[in-house]
């Protein structure tokens, strides 16, 4: 393994939006490729709207399971306010990819509280030194008819603009997706070829 290249990711979302999925396929694929990883995903959150992390280092063997502050290769989020709890793991040089979901929060939707512009979030990002990946929502692409799904559309982007393309290739990232689920393989397929596209792109 010496010598093997090393990134840790943040995943950051709301409870329905499947974020713990993608750190999961990911593991599948490391594990497959024999890359030592680490998964922490947050307990007892991921009720339907509910704030979601998890932690997932990849390539090094021996190291704890948490990434400090500032030393996150690549922060995903999927939800465009819980973006900022994100922002502290951030690190100069590194990605920070943002599925520009909006989730309301009550306080937002009653009018107390203020729900952060795009604008806001993509200059936060910008100013941790952190290079911002941004997938828009409304320019999913269809497959079939339907949106993309919006988590392997969002994998598909973090494993193009990261160095995870060539640490568990593009190829072992596509049979985890297909062997996790076998009855959607060429709609999820194409969805996470979507993803690589947007993250080459940006």
């Amino acid at each position: 393994m010496s010598g093997r290249a090393t990134c840790d990711i943040v995943l950051i979302g709301v409870g329905g939006q499947g974020i713990l999925t993608i750190g999961e396929i990911l593991l599948d694929a490391a594990i497959a490729r024999g890359v030592p990883a680490t998964f922490s995903p947050t307990k007892g959150m991921a009720q339907r709207g509910g704030f979601v992390k998890a932690e997932l280092r990849l390539g090094a063997a021996d190291v704890g399971p948490r990434i400090r502050a500032g030393g996150a290769d690549a922060v995903v989020s999927m939800e465009r306010s819980e973006s900022l709890k994100g922002l502290q793991f951030a690190k100069p040089g590194g990605v920070f990819v943002l599925y520009d979901a909006v989730w309301e929060p009550t306080g937002a939707m009653l009018g107390a509280d203020e729900y952060p512009t795009r604008e806001r979030v993509l200059k936060a990002i910008a100013a941790t030194g952190a290079r911002s990946v941004l997938l828009d929502p409304a320019a999913r692409p269809a497959i079939g008819g339907k949106p993309a799904s919006p988590n392997v559309f969002t994998l598909g982007a973090l494993v193009a603009a990261t160095v995870l393309v060539e640490l568990l290739s593009a190829d072992a990232v596509d049979r985890a997706i297909a062997a996790r689920w076998p009855r959607v393989v060429e709609a999820n397929g194409a969805a996470f070829r979507f993803g690589l596209g947007a993250g080459l792109g940006s």
